[in-house]
């Protein structure tokens, strides 16, 4: 995911250094690497999919989370530095901005949604990263900084997704941030009226009732049963079934094909039982 978003960095070197992603004078062979390995992607989307109508995700990694990834050429996070911080949100954002153009142009017919992946906002807001040493911890980031940065990215498309699958994240920081909807871990979620609060705004939930940690199959029943024991006692009905979305808890890279395959599909059979309970 840090390469990833690592390779659209704009007039933001990169290199792999005994693992660790840091920034660079000149770019480094893996940074490189990423671009390529992005660029082949394209093409090959292009290839497979040139026809595809309806919504299609692009999913990149938050600024936070790249920030508390990502070290200064020197050493240190990039989360250290207030100026660095400004610097990689605002070059993130502008390719973000340029993959979502690419995307676009090569699917002509589809409805791109952005989805930015946060799985280290609750610790950056916390005070809670380590520094390179690990005896300390970075200073907590100021909310209004913090909703600054993720607003770059919210704006890039409608209806722009937040996920976060680790426990402590602010729904009132997505919501101020300009994001249409938050992507949760259902497991993880400790502050429901805050979720309640987002959907009753306005605001999509995607509930991840499926989890992800190991790959076992899960009933169509199951899943239903682990989506409404948290959403019944939200009392939003209609409100919040006509926004809702079933997905998983996280990513699905580590499942073979044939169980991503079931997991979706199970998910898709699920969620009109689910719109039907709450309604």
């Amino acid at each position: 995911m840090i390469g990833r978003a690592c390779g659209l960095l704009v007039d933001l070197p990169v290199s792999l250094d005994a693992g660790v992603w840091r920034l660079s004078d000149t770019p480094g062979a893996d940074g490189r690497r990423a671009r390529t390995t992005l660029r082949d992607d394209l093409d090959m989307l292009q290839e497979q999919a040139h026809e595809w109508t309806g919504r299609f995700k692009v999913q990149v990694a938050g600024p936070w989370t790249l920030a508390a990834s990502l070290f200064r050429p020197l050493g240190g996070r990039v989360l250290a530095d207030r100026g660095a911080r400004r610097d990689l949100a605002q070059s993130l954002a502008q390719g973000t901005s340029d993959l979502i153009a690419e995307v676009r142009t090569k699917l002509p017919q589809a409805e791109v949604v952005l989805q930015v992946d946060e799985p280290a906002l609750p610790l950056v807001l916390a005070g809670a990263v380590p520094t390179e040493g690990g005896f300390f911890r970075h200073r907590s980031i100021d909310r209004p900084e913090a909703a600054e940065a993720l607003g770059l990215l919210a704006a890039l498309t409608p209806g722009a997704v937040l996920h976060c699958c680790a426990s402590g994240v602010s729904a009132q920081l997505v919501g101020q941030s300009g994001f249409g909807a938050l992507s949760v871990d259902r497991d993880q979620v400790d502050d429901w009226e805050g979720v309640a609060g987002f959907v009753d705004g306005g605001g999509a939930l995607y509930l991840g009732c499926l989890p992800t940690a190991t790959e076992r199959a899960w009933s169509v029943d199951q899943l239903v049963g682990r989506a409404l024991e948290v959403l019944r006692p939200l009392e939003l009905g209609a409100a919040l079934a006509d926004t809702l979305m079933l997905s998983p808890g996280c990513g699905l890279a580590g499942f073979s094909p044939r169980g991503a395959s079931a997991a979706t599909s199970a998910l898709v059979r699920a969620a009109p039982l689910v719109d039907e309970a709450l309604r």
